[in-house]
């Protein structure tokens, strides 16, 4: 008989301004905690999260303002996410954990490791380079691919495709397309459009703090990638100590959902090369 999937557990974290950040939390074993992208919430991992609770201890949670959880006054402040989850992992008493971050997670990735290098035994930077900006690169990649992709993304809207889903997901398998824009429909009432505009400002880091990266790191890339640049995170990546890339051909913006299978492959191998003490 197959082994029973561990079921995990909701829980509510209170933090001092009022915002409460809602998790689930199940399996045995080193921590793996997700962190989601800006069309997404802890729903968003259903793919990922039960695989790896068969040998890890997983924690899913909605960032702030993304429901069910919940900030002051509706908005979401990016500025507050990696301290959000460093009081996440002392409310759990867990003292290292992987981080994996999809998109927008991808900057809470980066800000909690180098806010609290010691917490972070790894990253998965999965369609992200998170607060790192790749056109300081002046890269005649980056830049042909931002000449090119209003027009894409302008298509994508057009037909009524989510853009962080993309055409493939969309008309290869539908259903897939359609858990995508309901999960993302769950935080009714965001303006995601300012919390997309506030972590851009965010995305200022180069070099200096690329040399602070010094836990391993695996970066996921979609080749069709229409909302961060693919040659940009293969720079970004090749500038952080222990980085490693791989490109998962013919696949957009959210590997994690449209190609999961893979994609969990991929962080499975990853996690087996972590040295979690």
């Amino acid at each position: 008989m197959p082994t029973p999937i561990p079921a995990l557990t909701p829980g509510r974290l209170a933090r001092p301004d009022g915002a409460v950040i809602q998790y689930e939390v199940g399996g045995e074993g080193p921590v793996v905690v997700f962190a989601h992208g800006l069309g997404g919430n802890h729903l968003s991992w259903w793919q990922s999260a039960p695989a790896l609770a068969a040998t890890h201890r997983v924690v899913v949670f909605s960032h702030r303002g993304f429901a069910p959880s919940t900030a002051p006054g509706g908005m979401a402040d990016p500025q507050l996410f990696a301290g959000d989850l460093i009081a996440l992992l002392d409310h759990l008493a867990v003292r290292k954990a992987v981080i994996i971050g999809q998109s927008m997670g991808g900057w809470t990735c980066v800000e909690t490791a180098l806010a609290a290098p010691d917490r972070v035994a790894g990253l998965v930077m999965a369609c992200t380079t998170g607060s790192f900006d790749y056109d300081r690169f002046d890269d005649p990649g980056v830049k042909d691919w931002r000449q090119a992709m209003p027009a894409v993304l302008a298509d994508l809207s057009a037909r009524g495709i989510h853009r962080a889903a993309g055409a493939r997901m969309a008309e290869g398998n539908p259903p897939l397309h359609a858990l995508y824009q309901g999960i993302d429909r769950l935080t009714y009432g965001l303006d995601k459009e300012e919390v997309g505009k506030r972590i851009r400002t965010q995305r200022t880091r180069g070099a200096t703090d690329a040399a602070r990266m010094a836990c391993p790191a695996l970066f996921v890339i979609g080749s069709e990638d229409p909302l961060i640049c693919p040659r940009g995170i293969e720079l970004v990546a090749g500038t952080w100590p222990q980085a490693r890339t791989h490109v998962v051909a013919e696949a957009g913006h959210s590997v994690y959902f449209e190609r999961a299978e893979l994609f969990n492959l991929l962080v499975a191998e990853f996690l087996e090369s972590i040295a979690w003490v």
